[in-house]
């Protein structure tokens, strides 16, 4: 899973992202504009989101998502612990609110409660459609008793599609979701991968679950061409 620290003070930024190292994959940003951009990108699972930033601050930065149909769970991060504050984040629109100081423990477990209510699987490590699991913590597949053999890469490409069935995913966003903003390739690479995972999975016969739509992206469907 995906998290994005938007939090300008460094130190407390990479506090959060060593303590959350094995829940996630941690981007960070270090001021609103920054954070705002990448957030608006929509691969992430959960945002924590400190109040006072440079350029925008945290209201204004998910007001501006909320206003895009954003519908990332966000925890909002602040020195400012007085009812108002916590009115004013939650009418922009924040899933739960967390003033600093705060011990590492109440983070872990407001996180853990945040993606178990938007649907994640995150204690348990596991992911499954239809008959097929994934074990995120081992990076393994099973099909009944027999093991999928994925590659890293289209490993994270079918856990990000399972994670949003029934959901078109742009070539961008998986881009951006498993080889980064920074990355030297180019989309293309999407293709490539989605093109071998389909070849790996048609052994089992899960190929025709993945839907290409064509120059936009990718869709896993609970209706397989046998259902159509």
């Amino acid at each position: 899973m995906k998290l994005l620290i938007i939090e300008d003070d460094q130190h407390l930024s990479d506090t959060i992202k060593e303590t959350t190292q094995d829940m996630f994959h941690t981007q960070q940003a270090f001021d609103g504009e920054e954070g705002l951009f990448l957030a608006e990108q929509n691969i992430f699972d959960c945002i924590i989101l400190d109040i006072m930033l440079p350029y925008l601050n945290g209201y204004e930065v998910l007001k501006k998502l909320r206003s895009q149909n954003i519908t990332t769970p966000v925890i909002m991060l602040t020195a400012k612990d007085g009812i108002g504050d916590k009115i004013q984040g939650f009418k922009a629109g924040a899933d739960d609110y967390l003033a600093k100081p705060f011990h590492r423990e109440e983070l872990l477990l407001r996180l853990e409660a945040i993606v178990r209510r938007s649907g994640g699987e995150l204690k348990q490590n596991t992911l499954s459609f239809k008959e097929l699991k994934l074990n995120i913590k081992n990076k393994t597949a099973q099909l009944g008793e027999e093991t999928v053999k994925l590659n890293g890469k289209q490993f994270d490409l079918l856990e990000y599609l399972v994670n949003n069935k029934n959901i078109i995913l742009t070539k961008e966003q998986i881009f951006d979701r498993i080889w980064g903003f920074e990355s030297d390739t180019s989309t293309t690479v999407v293709e490539v991968y989605a093109s071998n995972l389909r070849k790996t999975l048609k052994k089992f016969n899960y190929d025709q679950y993945i839907k290409t739509f064509r120059g936009l992206g990718y869709m896993l469907s609970d209706a397989g061409e046998q259902d159509e």
